[in-house]
């Protein structure tokens, strides 16, 4: 199963490769630090981006010049004016910006959170009302995210309440229960169980569904039966979603 992101940027990699258009794509991988955070997206979109212009590579090789030719690191504000003038440059075809899985971080007690800087930054861009730039955001609805969001956005599809979305997860969860080696000598009772409380916690994520439900084939996998488990295992794992 694509994911939205997946779909967006199929459709948009013809463009790119005749020169019609040009693509940052950027996903906040919950597995990494370092990728869950407004840095790791702008030095993303930088790079993605000059290595398709010769125009925004200019404005980079400019940054890199005025910091003793990257003796030293700029910090985020430069990398900010850096993408907005590549974004700005005339006569350069439609830009596309695509941010997937906006689940950076926002541990509260810090100035500004990881996932509120990025938020800061996607309305800073578009109060530049650039009518070429053309930007897409994939997220779970969070409610500080849908704060920000949903005065800026054209469009918005949701997909946790599509049919067709919930039965691909059911599916796929149903597919690995019934016919993953590791779970043949499960009881029947037990394999419903997990496939019954993934497929209700999963809130139509994909990819969280398929991390959770390998992580309890990995745990099951560890014990002697799924009597020596601690109840209520399945359902905790899908709770300690970031915030």
């Amino acid at each position: 199963m694509l994911s939205t992101s997946s779909s967006v940027i199929q459709d948009l990699k013809e463009k790119c490769d005749s020169g019609l258009a040009l693509m940052g794509y950027y996903y906040f991988d919950f597995k990494d630090m370092e990728k869950q955070d407004i840095r790791g997206l702008l030095t993303s979109l930088l790079g993605q981006l000059c290595a398709q212009s010769d125009s925004c590579n200019d404005i980079l090789s400019g940054l890199y010049s005025k910091n003793n030719s990257g003796s030293q690191q700029p910090d985020n504000h430069a990398l900010t004016e850096c993408l907005k003038r590549m974004l700005q440059l005339p006569r350069q075809p439609k830009m596309h910006i695509i941010m997937d899985a906006l689940e950076c971080p926002n541990t509260h007690g810090l100035p500004k959170t990881a996932r509120e800087k990025v938020l800061d930054l996607l309305e800073e861009l578009m109060d530049l009302n650039l009518p070429d730039l053309r930007i897409c955001v994939t997220s779970r609805p969070k409610i500080d995210i849908q704060i920000v969001l949903e005065p800026l956005t054209s469009h918005k599809i949701s997909l946790h309440d599509e049919y067709g979305q919930k039965k691909d997860i059911l599916d796929y969860i149903r597919h690995v229960v019934m016919t993953d080696r590791k779970m043949w000598r499960w009881r029947p009772e037990d394999k419903q169980l997990v496939i019954d409380t993934l497929s209700a916690k999963a809130d139509g994520m994909y990819v969280m569904t398929v991390t959770a439900l390998h992580c309890v084939v990995f745990y099951v996998t560890t014990q002697v039966s799924m009597d020596c488990l601690p109840a209520g295992y399945v359902a905790p794992m899908l709770s300690s979603k970031s915030p």
